[in-house]
């Protein structure tokens, strides 16, 4: 529990760097003996990322981060930066370092690049439909294991907030707490006296899945939650929940939203809008590192 406790504060560094260190372990396990078996261990090297497909740039910095963390006298020099549009045809940066080096961690900084631009990319394009709304965006906890860190800075990159990190950062009672609890009423007095006795300051969000669920919230959340959860709920009905709260609480609509139809729950002046689609139905873009050889 203690290093569970531990990695929850660790800051984005921390565990940028854990992430690295278990994902090499992972690819490299007992020796790279592809490039062990025919490349001179004082080789050095440079290469190129090269941009194939168009979209929105993320993950620069990790690939920074991971030659310097492997050699830190790798020299990388980037041409684009993160959140940058970028073109097929264009390169993104240049990295001189070990041959050893630049193969071992090739892999890693593609799978890493080109699933966080992807989610990036997609991101994008449902910031761009909220153009000229109040409404924000967020992403949700529908991320893959032990990737959710670089998952959520793409969206991040992408032009859009994060909801919060894990369940330890925010009490969020969704259907299933509220039901196994015996309800709304009971299920908010108990998580106020919960962060009271145990996390003073933690934030308390609750699902709504009717209007009835709404005005229970109404009558028994207040001074103990901070946002109310529209789950599932139609633009029309968004508005009608809105009236009901009053600005009492933020209020997040969720379920159903896509990019097709994000406008229509936008018009209802919604503070924010939650899409788990921005991560997991995300397509990774096509890069390729590639060796440049000096002539």
């Amino acid at each position: 529990m203690a290093g569970f406790f531990y990695f929850c504060i660790m800051s984005f560094d921390t565990r940028l760097l854990h992430l690295i260190d278990e994902a090499l372990k992972e690819d490299i396990g007992d020796g790279d003996h592809s490039t062990l078996s025919c490349i001179p261990r004082n080789a050095k090297g440079k290469a190129v990322l090269k941009i194939k497909e168009s979209g929105i740039l993320a993950g620069l910095d990790v690939a920074k981060r991971i030659f310097e963390h492997r050699e830190p006298s790798a020299a990388f020099t980037p041409f684009k930066k993160d959140g940058d549009t970028m073109v097929a045809g264009e390169q993104a940066f240049e990295i001189k370092a070990s041959v050893y080096t630049i193969l071992q961690c090739e892999r890693l900084v593609l799978n890493c690049m080109q699933r966080m631009s992807g989610i990036a990319t997609l991101t994008r394009s449902y910031v761009d439909e909220l153009k000229g709304y109040r409404t924000r965006l967020l992403d949700t906890r529908k991320t893959t294991p032990n990737f959710r860190l670089l998952e959520k800075e793409a969206v991040r990159v992408g032009g859009a907030c994060n909801h919060r990190f894990g369940l330890y950062d925010m009490i969020m009672l969704k259907d299933n707490h509220i039901d196994f609890c015996g309800g709304i009423e009971k299920a908010i007095q108990r998580a106020g006296d919960y962060v009271k006795a145990k996390k003073p300051g933690l934030k308390i969000e609750i699902e709504t899945r009717s209007m009835d669920d709404v005005k229970k919230v109404m009558a028994s959340g207040k001074g103990i939650v901070f946002r109310v959860l529209l789950d599932n709920f139609k633009p029309a009905e968004i508005v009608d929940a809105l009236k009901i709260i009053g600005g009492e609480f933020e209020t997040e609509a969720s379920g159903g939203i896509k990019l097709n139809n994000i406008k229509e729950y936008a018009a209802t002046d919604v503070d924010y809008i939650s899409v788990g689609a921005l991560i997991h139905q995300a397509r990774s873009l096509d890069l390729s590192l590639k060796a440049e050889i000096d002539k």
